[in-house]
């Protein structure tokens, strides 16, 4: 397994899959999720109709229509309550759902945002331990996983909590 960081727009990039934020009811929002939706055209909204919802940490996927990524994989992050409500865990989850959905259908390049960070309020620097300890674990071998920063705040808070993890490892 292969980790990246990168900073960019994740609706740009040429991968296998991009993991979409997104919200319980899959039928677009605000941040990462409203720019996906955007970016791959209505057909992506026809499809996320038909799949009934997702909940908090589970994750499902589409097709990418206009997007130059084949996959979409919507994950619902948690909302931050202070972290005693299970937070992490269900962030973990959204992780581990994720890749797992992502080997399931052969990806080997696979974009993750910073899930919950943005409107659900998760702590970024928190959000990012748990995205990087979390992709390690649990993305397959021969997979090459990017981490996408939309800003450049949080591409070096990324690599300052990359470069924290990999010391104390």
């Amino acid at each position: 397994m292969k980790l990246e960081l990168i900073q960019g727009d994740i609706t740009t990039l040429q991968v296998d899959a991009i993991v979409n934020a997104a919200n319980s009811t899959l039928l677009g929002g605000g941040g990462v999720d409203g720019c996906i939706h955007r970016a791959a055209g209505p057909e992506l909204l026809a499809e996320c109709r038909t799949l009934g919802g997702c909940p908090t940490g589970e994750a499902k996927i589409t097709g990418g229509y206009s997007l130059p990524s084949k996959y979409v994989i919507h994950t619902v992050g948690p909302v931050w309550h202070g972290g005693g409500q299970g937070e992490r865990e269900a962030l973990i989850s959204c992780y581990r759902n994720s890749l797992a959905l992502a080997g399931e259908h052969g990806c080997k390049t696979v974009a993750f945002p910073l899930i919950s960070a943005g409107v659900y309020r998760y702590p970024k620097e928190e959000a990012l331990e748990v995205a990087i300890t979390s992709i390690r674990r649990f993305a397959g071998a021969d997979m090459t996983v990017y981490l996408v920063a939309y800003d450049a705040a949080t591409f070096r808070l990324a690599q300052q909590v990359l470069e924290r993890l990999r010391t104390s490892n």
